[in-house]
């Protein structure tokens, strides 16, 4: 009776994983996207200057940007790359931490996001970026003084990934992670950790490529990208770059922190 009995929750815990496994499957770019769409007539506000760009891609679809300008002569450009939710209505009020510096700032919604056509994945963020990068050199009055990427969560792939081809003179990364698995909080690991992702996000493997600096902030109370997995980072940075811990910041609240405002600024003048 107890070899059936252990025969029995064998088949039940078989079968619940499989069952696991297909739900993920099916709503691992739910989880991982979380883009909201806006229609093309929709009118941005925003409470600095700014212009609106479309770049059409290979395969027909249409990425969505936005150009924030600053008051003072630009030091250089900012590329930036947002997180895994919403859109530019909601990211673009964070240009004004750069634009303050004088540096313009040039921010896309991936595929499916805001005015942004198609369906994102891993590969396309990538391509997309770099066309987006590539717009730059033609259709800005003149090339930038510096080139920065910026990436928060999401975006710090994407931004590391870039930089490999881009060559900036700066790579940014607000609350990273080594890889997307990486990024599971302690507690999930054991459901999570043995399911399949159909993505990978490698930050590391970018990193171990690029040769500009790199400046890390990640918050100690992070519970979306833990700060077990920026650590892992660390073996990948150059004797030049730093990684900057904010003590009790959390994953959507960095800027809010005097110690950010005050490091970004240091480091945004170098």
């Amino acid at each position: 009776m107890l070899k059936n009995g252990l025969k029995k929750a064998l088949v039940i815990l078989a079968a619940t994983f499989v069952i696991l496994t297909v739900a993920f499957q099916l709503l691992q770019d739910k989880i991982i996207f979380q883009g909201v769409r806006l229609d093309a007539s929709y009118q941005f506000a925003f409470d600095q200057p700014f212009e609106e760009h479309f770049i059409s891609t290979p395969d027909g679809h249409k990425i969505n940007m936005l150009l924030f300008k600053t008051l003072q002569p630009p030091k250089g450009l900012i590329l930036y790359f947002h997180g895994n939710r919403d859109n530019l209505q909601r990211w673009g009020k964070y240009a004004a931490d750069f634009t303050q510096h004088g540096y313009e700032v040039l921010m896309m919604d991936y595929r499916g996001y805001g005015k942004s056509t198609g369906q994102p994945n891993e590969q396309v963020l990538y391509a997309d970026a770099k066309l987006v990068w590539q717009w730059t050199k033609h259709n800005l009055p003149k090339p930038p003084a510096q080139l920065v990427l910026y990436g928060r969560s999401l975006g710090t792939a994407v931004a590391s990934h870039l930089a490999t081809e881009a060559k900036p003179s700066l790579l940014n990364l607000e609350t990273p992670f080594d890889e997307l698995r990486g990024a599971i909080v302690p507690w999930l690991k054991p459901v999570f950790s043995a399911l399949p992702f159909s993505y990978e996000f490698p930050t590391h493997q970018h990193l171990a490529k690029s040769d500009c600096r790199i400046v890390i902030f990640h918050g100690t109370n992070d519970m979306i990208t833990p700060m077990s997995s920026a650590l892992r980072l660390k073996p990948f940075l150059k004797d030049a770059d730093e990684f900057f811990v904010i003590p009790e910041g959390a994953h959507g609240n960095l800027r809010e922190f005097k110690e950010y405002q005050v490091k970004l600024a240091q480091v945004l003048s170098q």
